[in-house]
């Protein structure tokens, strides 16, 4: 079965909404002329840009999917601060980051909370980019499987198979993100067709395995993305603060092409 790579640039808490237009509109020029049928481009900015950005987006008719970088679980209510899948679905927003690893470390996030949105998400039709990933202790622990394992199992547990197929997961070490250090190829790999083994057994259908696309993130660049995107298991990118910069974003995009 033929997965077609996503390339996705997570913004963090970067860009106000002029500047969002500034550098989707960088993104595009760069673009221009490239054919990107072969794959998909996400471009997820924090929430004060979503509107702006989708505007933009379906005003010049843009290639690009719309992402958000969290979302609530709940449809509505008194959540102060907090942002529902039922708001993102009316910006027409495609993806939603759920789980990522600063979210998990810095506020507290389980694989319990993750698995209530990712639930959400589906419910409304956003694609939910799920994180993993271990911090360096753990991997020279010897527990990088391990952790991987738990956060998929716990946070895919009870979706039904059709939308674990559809869904994204994105393999990050936590070791790897905003520190210029990243895993090798083969170590990424490893790890990447672990991740699909084990959503395969979870599931008990190896086509739930074949069928979910996994990406790499952590200090993805233009110089080591081809590497990357070149194995078996790899189905793009979860970009940081290469994201930022057009130039480099679109090089990036263009070795997955």
């Amino acid at each position: 079965m033929a997965r077609k790579p996503l390339i996705a640039g997570n913004w963090k808490m970067f860009k106000t909404h002029l500047e969002a237009i500034k550098l989707v509109q960088q993104l595009g020029y760069e673009l221009a002329g490239h054919d990107l049928s072969a794959a998909e481009v996400a471009v997820c900015p924090p929430f004060t840009s979503l509107r702006t950005v989708q505007t933009l987006m379906e005003d010049d008719r843009m290639e690009f999917a719309l992402g958000a970088q969290n979302m609530h679980s709940e449809d509505e209510g008194a959540f102060t601060g907090e942002v529902s899948p039922v708001m993102l679905q009316a910006l027409r927003v495609r993806y939603v980051i759920l789980g990522h690893s600063e979210r998990r470390e810095l506020l507290g996030e389980t694989d319990e909370g993750v698995n209530q949105k990712a639930k959400a998400a589906f419910k409304h039709e956003l694609t939910p980019i799920m994180c993993c990933g271990e911090t360096e202790a753990e991997r020279e622990g010897g527990l990088t499987q391990s952790k991987v394992e738990g956060q998929v199992r716990k946070g895919l547990a009870g979706v039904k198979d059709e939308l674990v197929a559809r869904s994204v997961i994105a393999y990050e070490p936590i070791w790897a993100i905003g520190t210029g250090k990243t895993a090798t190829p083969d170590d990424a790999q490893e790890t990447v067709s672990f991740i699909r083994s084990v959503i395969a057994k979870q599931f008990g259908d190896e086509e739930v395995g074949t069928a979910i696309r996994i990406l790499y993130g952590g200090s993805v660049k233009a110089g080591n993305a081809k590497a990357l995107f070149d194995q078996p298991d790899i189905d793009g990118g979860l970009v940081g603060g290469a994201s930022l910069d057009a130039g480099e974003f679109a090089a990036i995009v263009k070795s997955a092409l």
